[in-house]
């Protein structure tokens, strides 16, 4: 992978602690994610590859979605809990070959990978790190389709829809902004960045964060890990939760949530206008009071200043104070998600 960022680098990538914050024009990159064609390493996620005979029973065990339908097509999240029904982890999950593929935050990883192993006993699973393998890149914008029509000779047309090629695989996300994931591997990365980066700005992981945080997609980290049920983070309304498929870690907690009626917390998209970043788990008050009525799920700089953040909150204080929330006296201004929430 070391190769891969002196690569990257060569092309004016800043990197800071192994992550890529931009190619020298952050602001500029930013405003291009609202108009423009936008590329991007998302070496800060890793995969996990889980393979063996008996690999999807023991993955329909662990996860909040049906993994018996994803058929190599398609793609789906999914939510991994501990016995409370606490999110340890929010993956994209998909199979390819034989396999299926868990697509995470690179800082909870290693845990989560050490967690599944513990169950596997007599299963026929392997679980195994294939984040140095695989490369993962993020194109987004409106003309994306195109560039990967160009290139490939074709694009998945549906969100979740995958694509299996010889030398890549497309995926296509959710969210109005169209949004890809190109997985391919060392021989092959280069020759894809360079076909794709001459129609496209280079960006890095806060602009494709600001992405995601539009589209309404959260994520776990180390600070935010066992802070929700997955409902909290809206996962039911991204099709993440299936409730037919039977028992699986923290299934009756979630199955209880959703058959009481009405979520209590929800994930809201806000706007912060603020010269310092919200970090994920940062408190979320009522103006005047200490107590916390939520948290920053996860946050990144917003082309018109500031900073856009997901944000769970208890829906029931946010009536009493008039929609008026603050994280550091900064008040919350709230807009609308790209879906509906029960």
């Amino acid at each position: 992978m070391k190769s891969w960022q002196q690569f990257l680098s060569n092309q004016g990538a800043l990197f800071s602690e192994n992550t890529l914050q931009s190619f020298g024009k952050p602001k500029e990159e930013l405003q291009t994610a609202r108009t423009g064609n936008v590329l991007t390493s998302l070496a800060h996620l890793g995969i996990l590859e889980i393979s063996g005979e008996d690999a999807v029973t023991f993955l329909q065990g662990q996860v909040t979605n049906d993994v018996k339908q994803l058929d190599g097509n398609n793609s789906q999240y999914a939510g991994y809990c501990n016995p409370k029904g606490r999110l340890l982890g929010l993956f994209l999950a998909f199979g390819h070959a034989d396999h299926l593929h868990l697509q995470m935050p690179l800082s909870i990883l290693e845990p989560i990978l050490k967690r599944l192993k513990m169950y596997v006993l007599r299963s026929k699973v392997s679980i195994v790190d294939k984040s140095s393998d695989i490369l993962c890149f993020g194109l987004a914008g409106a003309n994306s389709a195109e560039l990967l029509n160009g290139l490939f000779g074709l694009h998945p047309d549906k969100e979740h829809t995958l694509i299996t090629l010889e030398n890549a695989t497309l995926l296509r996300l959710p969210g109005a902004c169209p949004r890809f994931l190109i997985f391919t591997n060392q021989a092959h990365a280069e020759t894809i960045w360079n076909a794709l980066s001459e129609n496209s700005q280079l960006v890095g992981k806060p602009v494709w964060d600001w992405l995601e945080i539009q589209a309404g997609i959260p994520e776990v980290v180390p600070a935010t890990q066992e802070s929700f049920v997955p409902q909290m983070v809206n996962l039911d309304a991204l099709n993440g939760i299936n409730f037919k498929k039977g028992c699986y870690t923290g299934q009756e907690i979630v199955a209880r949530t959703h058959y009481l009626g009405k979520v209590k917390r929800r994930t809201l998209l806000a706007h912060i206008d603020c010269t310092e970043e919200p970090q994920a788990g940062n408190s979320i008050q009522m103006a005047g009071q200490t107590e916390a009525i939520g948290e920053i799920v996860r946050a990144a700089p917003a082309p018109e200043g500031g900073f856009d953040t997901l944000v769970e909150i208890r829906l029931e204080s946010m009536e009493e104070a008039g929609a008026k929330a603050f994280w550091n006296e900064h008040q919350l201004i709230f807009k609308s998600l790209p879906y509906t929430l029960a």
